[in-house]
């Protein structure tokens, strides 16, 4: 949520700006804004979207090759121009961008005030710039040490980055709990929140770690210390990340478009790593970690959202193969609920971004209690990745929809393959079914492929349902949690309110809702408890209400009670989700757009939400 860009370099800087903030609008904003310096400070922002943005400034004087501009998504203070970002200090000889939440800025807002401070938002992002500019007045200190000891007088989160008047060579940045990341180019730096902005400008970054302060000169190099003043090499990474994937491909939507390559997703969260004919599944992230896993008493997994669901996926996944006993955690209840967690625990932190601000104060938190923790994250280079002990990347590549598609069978890949290797390694799957799950496994990708033209046949019906006002959503065992990603899924995009239950759990009370008026989505495939479910239908049927059955190919029985049928390919119970969630995604989407919705920016969501 939010998004960062600066640029410092001999180019004009609006249109390196605007164009960074177009590629980060998926991350879910309100209000848009940027701060130029030519032989002046000139800021503008706005209300709404990049464009109107755009719209806003034409005619404005746009000069300066120093800049910094934002993308807001409201915490303090409502979506509006004067909240928006960038904010001034009170001299107007600074401007800063922020993303995060700094939580005892009402009490540094009442001490400012006492020295005379007036204050235009409601924001605790203009209570950091005015601080930063009483103490370089009052403390006697450049620029760089004003940012210093001021980040030091903060608690909470940020990313902030920082321009002056007075030192119009210079771009200052800092990060805690919020990532930002450097690009090195010729003669020019680039600062963003995530390296989409970057791409087409260098392939040379620097990920700033947690309480770091960049200093970026116009002419020299990029110099990094940490808040407590020790001075640190910047660590020059590659990045892998194509022009191409940040487009949208011809497709009306990047959703849609991440749909569709899921079947490229998942052969490449299994690349390198299964292989048929050696008969074995290797996760070279986790080796060193591994035989720990295997004696493991128990494993924690946490998450948020559509990743918390795939790790409902995974505490099936690991306890039916693995035989090891599994907890799966909301990251924002974890950590609050003073949990038990013992030294020879695991906790599996699950997140497509790397940087869910739930879930990195969670494995903190287990970390500084001794468990052992292992990452499962889609971004190289992310907080995740750089905070947990060991872990997978999901190679889904980049996903742009905020409501997660192929994350999340990328992460239900990987925790599969994860799963399988800890059995084999414990010695309690059989050779032969071992060999037989592999086999299979490898089929995935064109079943996936075979799924993906059910498209036409769900568009049809999902006409039908584009004014309807809930929704059900029912599976057991492994697709009871396709149940919830499917119900949040509807939610996320087309704001028609859906639930996951349980199948057997519908009687307990959901029950009550069933009328003919309510469409109830029920994953019924062959395998795991489907005569049970067929009484679950048949329970629904009873009570007039509309079924969409997600079935097994060939399937005859539910076809008499279902309105309206999906078959999907024949598969293991265990990879049923990776299949079963694909028509779930078709119906949200179809729906979304017939109720002429925000498709790939939903309204009050985020793509990677970095504050609490």
């Amino acid at each position: 949520m939010c998004g960062i860009v600066g640029y410092i370099g001999p180019k004009d800087a609006y249109p390196i700006l605007i164009k960074g903030l177009q590629r980060l609008e998926y991350r879910g904003y309100d209000s848009a804004g940027v701060a130029l310096i030519d032989s002046d400070l000139k800021l503008y922002k706005n209300y709404g979207k990049v464009a109107d943005l755009e719209e806003y400034v034409k005619g404005k004087d746009l000069a300066g090759n120093i800049g910094i501009a934002h993308t807001r998504w409201a915490t303090h203070g409502e979506p509006n121009q004067v909240n928006a970002h960038p904010h001034f200090s009170q001299d107007k000889r600074l401007a800063l961008i922020h993303n995060g939440i700094i939580e005892n800025y009402s009490s540094l807002r009442e001490e400012l005030i006492k020295r005379g401070h007036k204050f235009e938002s409601e924001t605790d992002t203009e209570v950091l710039v005015h601080l930063i500019e009483d103490v370089k007045k009052n403390e006697n200190v450049d620029l760089v040490e004003a940012v210093r000891i001021a980040l030091n007088m903060v608690i909470g989160a940020y990313a902030i980055a920082l321009v002056s008047v007075d030192n119009p060579d210079l771009l200052i940045a800092a990060r805690k709990g919020s990532p930002l990341v450097i690009g090195i180019g010729e003669g020019e730096f680039f600062l963003a929140s995530d390296a989409t902005p970057l791409v087409e400008y260098t392939k040379n970054v620097v990920y700033l770690d947690e309480e770091e302060i960049a200093i970026i000169p116009r002419n020299g190099n990029l110099e990094i210390k940490t808040i407590k003043n020790k001075k640190k090499t910047p660590y020059v990474e590659t990045l892998e990340l194509n022009l191409s994937a940040l487009e949208k491909g011809g497709y009306d939507h990047f959703m849609l478009k991440e749909i569709y390559e899921q079947p490229t997703s998942i052969k490449d969260s299994m690349r390198g790593r299964l292989d048929i004919d050696k008969g074995t599944v290797k996760l070279g992230g986790i080796i060193d970690y591994e035989e720990k896993m295997a004696k493991a008493k128990r494993i924690i997994m946490v998450a948020c959202g559509t990743s918390w669901h795939a790790a409902l996926v995974g505490e099936y996944l690991f306890e039916d193969i693995a035989r090891i006993p599994v907890e799966v955690e909301y990251g924002s209840e974890f950590r609050y609920r003073n949990p038990i967690i013992n030294e020879d625990d695991i906790v599996i932190a699950i997140s497509q971004s790397g940087e869910t601000a739930d879930t990195l104060a969670a494995i903190r938190m287990a970390k500084e209690k001794g468990a052992t923790i292992i990452g499962v994250c889609n971004v190289v280079g992310s907080s995740i990745a750089r905070e947990t002990h060991a872990g997978v990347y999901t190679h889904a590549g980049p996903e742009i929809g905020v409501a997660s598609t192929k994350a999340f069978t990328a992460q239900v890949t990987v925790l599969s393959l994860m799963a399988l290797r800890i059995a084999s390694l414990k010695g309690n799957i059989k050779k032969s079914r071992f060999r037989q799950l592999l086999i299979e496994m490898e089929t995935i990708p064109e079943k996936v492929e075979e799924t993906l033209k059910l498209a036409d046949e769900i568009l049809d019906f999902s006409k039908i349902f584009t004014y309807s006002r809930n929704f059900l959503y029912l599976g057991r065992g492994y697709n009871f949690p396709v149940a919830l990603e499917g119900a949040l899924k509807l939610k996320e995009i087309s704001y028609i309110h859906a639930e996951g239950y349980p199948a057997a759990e519908m009687k307990h009370g959901p029950i009550a809702l069933i009328d003919k008026e309510m469409p109830v989505v029920v994953i019924a495939t062959k395998k795991g408890a489907y005569e049970k479910v067929l009484s679950n239908i048949e329970e629904i049927k009873a009570r007039k209400g509309r079924i969409i059955a997600v079935v097994t190919k060939g399937d005859t029985e539910v076809k008499k009670l279902a309105d309206f049928m999906v078959e999907i390919p024949e598969t293991e119970e265990m990879f049923v989700p990776l299949l079963a969630t694909i028509p779930l995604q078709f119906l949200a989407y179809h729906i979304a757009v017939r109720r002429d919705c925000e498709v790939d920016m939903p309204r009050n969501l985020a793509k990677s939400v970095t504050v609490e």
